[in-house]
């Protein structure tokens, strides 16, 4: 069954709002200028209700959600949206709750906040919160949008930890289940930035099923029908299993550098489509279309 809802999600921002960088905190209302604007509007326009569309922003995964959620108010609301709520959820107690069912069960749009991917999953994983949001993305015309750590988890499987300098030595990933809207795909945020392509290189020769999502920054992807259009200024990078040839992977020890034969990597960008059935990327600009007559 094909899911009626839609997805969004955002890969970060180069010095700009990324909210899991190291000097965050500190910086918060200078570095969150809202690289997503253009994405941003793209929830609202993918909406059902447009700017009267009922858009909660969770910010369960932030260690400062006053600060997040309130920004992301701001620049909603500087986008034309009436209806911005926040919904710090902190507990598991709260996710199960009734008052807390009841905002996800009226939102049009849920947009999840970047910081900590596990603390999200952690909290929300398994509440009556987490079933409404799914649910929700099944049945209806609804929006799951998340940036950094909330587009990390919206996939059955997800990243939480592994350094990039080390990603392709064995065992260095960590993963563990994600909130499941998106199945047989892994995805990782700040990617091009921060050099993380040889964790998603480790993610999917585990499993070569799994497609592999690396969303730069400034980048995100609409995934709807089974199609992904890439929204942004950067670079998403899809990283498919099915055709390795061989690997050592089973043949050595922790630690020690794994070796992959005929990995296959695509690199989209703006207004480029890739096919979640076939795996066929269509370029959007590409040099070899047909030149239009004069």
């Amino acid at each position: 069954m094909k899911p009626v809802g839609k997805l969004i999600i955002i890969g970060g921002a180069v010095n700009k709002g990324s909210f899991s960088e190291t000097d965050y905190d500190q910086n918060v209302e200078k570095n969150l200028n809202f690289f997503e604007r253009g994405i941003l509007r793209k929830i609202i326009t993918e909406s059902k209700n447009k700017e009267n569309s009922i858009i909660e922003v969770v910010t369960t995964a932030s260690q400062i959600p006053q600060i997040v959620g309130a920004e992301y108010k701001k620049a909603f609301e500087f986008l034309g949206a009436k209806n911005v709520n926040i919904l710090d959820i902190h507990n598991r107690e709260e996710a199960n709750s009734d008052a807390i069912v009841a905002r996800a069960n009226a939102a049009d749009v849920v947009m999840f906040t970047g910081g900590d991917q596990l603390r999200l999953t952690s909290i929300l994983g398994g509440t009556r919160f987490h079933d409404a949001i799914l649910l929700k993305y099944m049945e209806q015309d609804f929006i799951y949008s998340g940036t950094s750590a909330g587009a990390a988890a919206a996939s059955e499987n997800m990243i939480y930890q592994g350094s990039s300098s080390e990603a392709l030595l064995k065992g260095e990933i960590k993963t563990t289940q994600g909130l499941g809207l998106i199945d047989n795909v892994i995805v990782d945020t700040h990617f091009v930035q921060r050099g993380r392509i040889g964790r998603l290189f480790q993610a999917v020769v585990n499993n070569p099923r799994t497609l592999g999502i690396g969303l730069g920054e400034d980048t995100g992807l609409f995934i709807h029908n089974d199609t992904m259009t890439a929204v942004g200024s950067g670079l998403v990078i899809i990283v498919d299993g099915r055709f390795i040839k061989d690997t050592n992977l089973t043949n050595i020890n922790l630690g020690e550098p794994i070796s992959i034969d005929n990995l296959t990597v695509h690199v989209m960008s703006m207004n480029d489509h890739y096919d979640l059935t076939t795996r066929k990327l269509t370029i959007e600009n590409s040099q070899f279309n047909p030149i239009p007559q004069t």
